[in-house]
């Protein structure tokens, strides 16, 4: 089993192919095709080979399935004995792809 370890957004996912994975919103239209290049290690045939910082050569391409929007998540801050809360809420904006090819 192949897989690969890329980073987006500041944030590193763990994929094989036929995944399908939120990333940060990203303006493209469903049925697009993406490539992350930011590749940080690949693991073909048992074989893995790390990058410093990125594996030369390797690359993820990716099709555009949505976008869309998460469930809002309440931070909700109260200090006692001070009349004193505070309630935000949060959506984050993201876009689902679906890997179809890990390139190493």
């Amino acid at each position: 089993m192949s897989y690969a370890i890329f980073k987006h957004g500041g944030k590193q996912y763990k994929v094989v192919e036929g995944d399908i994975v939120l990333l940060d919103k990203m303006d493209k239209e469903p049925k697009a095709l993406v490539e992350l290049v930011e590749v940080l290690a690949v693991s073909k045939e048992g074989k893995l080979s790390f990058g410093k910082p990125f594996v030369n050569g390797a690359k993820i391409e990716a099709e555009v399935i949505n976008e869309g929007r998460s469930k809002k998540v309440i931070t909700f801050k109260k200090r006692r004995r001070k009349d004193s809360k505070t309630k935000r809420g949060f959506r984050r904006d993201f876009t689902r792809v679906r890997i179809t090819k890990i390139v190493a």
